[in-house]
């Protein structure tokens, strides 16, 4: 046996002041084993304890936490928890790699990509400084990355997120380990940059004969890949297995309400004939300048980015339209457009009325009806004001309530809608998990109750559980208020479960629209069977299992 994880128990020591500590578990006897060449996926939803066992394996979490622990970890016949740190060094990044969420927080933003991957060749594989840089233009080639001798010299914000994802993966890699740890590998990227990490991953395990340990909530990812699943809840293993067997014949709830999270079915479609918002030939670009030189470049054309291309859109009064598309596709361009928050031309009508070009004070009176929720509420939810104040500031900017109790009772109401408490209203953004923090972002939006919402990426960074609760309350609060959604997601199972339309985007044009229903049952365009397929695969059977 490769790995062997053996009851481990894990508590952090908390600093409650008084030179105090609280001691709190958040790891109960843990057991799972990975043989050479297997792959385990680790799956549950945040704070279930999956990122805390994978670095517990790696003793990573000694090094910025008072921690405590017992059980065993042995790996290659080693009893982790006994070595020094000369010792833990060697396995680290040498014997067992790993690969994190997010690469553009993992890579160092101040080093080349060349200097990040030569290190731990020169670092473990004791090579020369020639030797080492021929070794790593050889992995940014295996990983697929285009002129790697070029890239070497890149830096992490030059790259897109596919690419540096590929760059983790060959700096981890890049001694040969035994054992790869992936945590949430994917969760960042578009659905075919997905497929391909995926894919790249396998290629990469079967070629090094690897072991995989795959931690994740995306469970068509764990069906598609997994040998063997171990479903965490509460850091506790509740239930585990061959994937097949777990997948086809769940026996605890937990896992059942899991796979029952995983957004499917087909989203009954509004009968409406009256348009709200209506593009005609929209057109956004944008000039390059690339150093000093870019100011006298005469051929503008070759510096010219065309975001949104010759975009004709209609979106009917109380429906939701869903826009897809990859990274760079021109989705958020295009809505920011809409809302007049980038230079665009072409037409845009807005209840009857072209909007297009109007100034900052001439839109003030629109914005009410015009709102928007983004990806990330963490980073677009002040730190500075407490919730109250948050949701209040619209309020107050739109006249919307007479005296300060009223706008504060108005808050509670709207807190209680989106499924929060009425006396979380002084609490700050850091005191709330990721998936409240999105309900208070919907609550600051509705209840301005906007005619139109443009909804960006609003479940990428959610749990399946979550996701599902989100598109619930969404749906909830369109049929309540009338409000009509143009909703962008590469996530095709959340757009199937909440569309009335789709138009699918690419290079900034659309390549296809119509009623959801058809373009998901019979796509036409190349790009869009392309992209359906990447992002639902066996999608309809392993739906229609979980749902009998």
């Amino acid at each position: 046996m490769l790995l062997e994880i053996d009851k481990l128990n894990l508590s952090f020591h908390l600093d409650t002041g008084k030179q105090q500590t609280e001691k709190k578990q958040v790891l109960f006897d843990i057991s799972l084993s990975v043989d050479c060449g297997e792959t385990i996926a680790l799956v549950g939803e945040s704070g279930s304890g999956k990122s805390v066992t994978a670095l517990s394996i790696l003793r990573l979490l000694e090094d910025s936490s008072h921690v405590s622990s017992s059980g065993a970890i042995h790996f290659e016949g080693k009893d982790i928890s006994t070595l020094n740190k000369k010792e833990l060094r060697a396995v680290r990044g040498n014997r067992i790699a790993m690969i994190f969420q997010e690469p553009m927080t993992s890579l160092n933003p101040v080093y080349t990509i060349g200097n990040q991957l030569m290190e731990p060749l020169l670092l473990h594989q004791k090579l020369t400084q020639r030797d080492a840089h021929l070794e790593a233009i050889k992995l940014l080639e295996r990983t697929g990355i285009d002129e790697p001798a070029a890239r070497m010299k890149s830096f992490p914000h030059q790259l897109s997120g596919g690419q540096r994802q590929r760059v983790m993966i060959a700096m981890a890699l890049a001694c040969r380990p035994s054992l790869l740890i992936a945590d949430e590998p994917t969760t960042a990227l578009d659905v075919t940059i997905q497929v391909q990490i995926l894919d790249l991953i396998k290629d990469l395990q079967e070629e090094f004969g690897m072991a995989l340990l795959l931690i994740t909530h995306d469970l068509t990812m764990v069906r598609r890949i997994a040998d063997n699943v171990h479903i965490m809840k509460d850091g506790r293993i509740v239930e585990h297995g061959r994937t097949d067997l777990v997948f086809d014949n769940p026996k605890q709830p937990y896992t059942r309400h899991l796979m029952n999270s995983l957004p499917g079915g087909h989203h009954s479609p509004k009968d409406t004939n009256r348009v709200l918002i209506e593009l005609s030939r929209l057109n956004c670009t944008f000039h390059l300048k690339s150093g000093w030189k870019g100011f006298f470049n005469k051929n503008k054309e070759k510096n010219t980015i065309h975001a949104v291309d010759q975009v004709s859109l209609s979106i009917k009064r109380g429906t939701t339209c869903g826009l897809v598309g990859e990274s760079g596709s021109g989705k958020s361009t295009l809505a920011m457009a809409i809302l007049q928050l980038t230079r665009s031309s072409g037409q845009i009508l807005f209840n009857g009325k072209n909007i297009q070009g109007l100034s900052n004070r001439e839109m003030r009176p629109l914005r009410k009806n015009l709102q928007i929720i983004f990806q990330d509420p963490f980073s677009s939810l002040s730190p500075r004001l407490n919730i109250g104040q948050i949701i209040m500031e619209g309020m107050k900017v739109h006249g919307i309530g007479r005296t300060y109790s009223e706008q504060k009772k108005k808050v509670a109401e709207i807190l209680v809608e989106v499924g929060l408490n009425a006396e979380m209203i002084h609490r700050y953004p850091h005191e709330f998990s990721g998936g409240q923090r999105q309900r208070i972002a919907i609550a600051r939006s509705i209840v301005l109750q906007p005619e139109f919402l443009v909804l960006d990426e609003p479940t990428s960074a959610l749990d399946m559980t979550i996701q599902k609760q989100i598109i619930d309350l969404l749906k909830k609060l369109q049929d309540r208020y009338g409000m009509t959604y143009l909703f962008i997601s590469h996530d095709l199972r959340v757009v199937r479960a909440m569309a009335d339309h789709v138009a699918v985007m690419q290079n900034g044009r659309i390549v296809e629209s119509g009623f959801a229903g058809k373009i998901f049952e019979a796509p036409e365009h190349e790009y869009t069977k392309r992209l359906f397929k990447a992002a639902l695969g066996n999608h309809k059977s392993f739906t229609s299992s979980v749902e009998e």
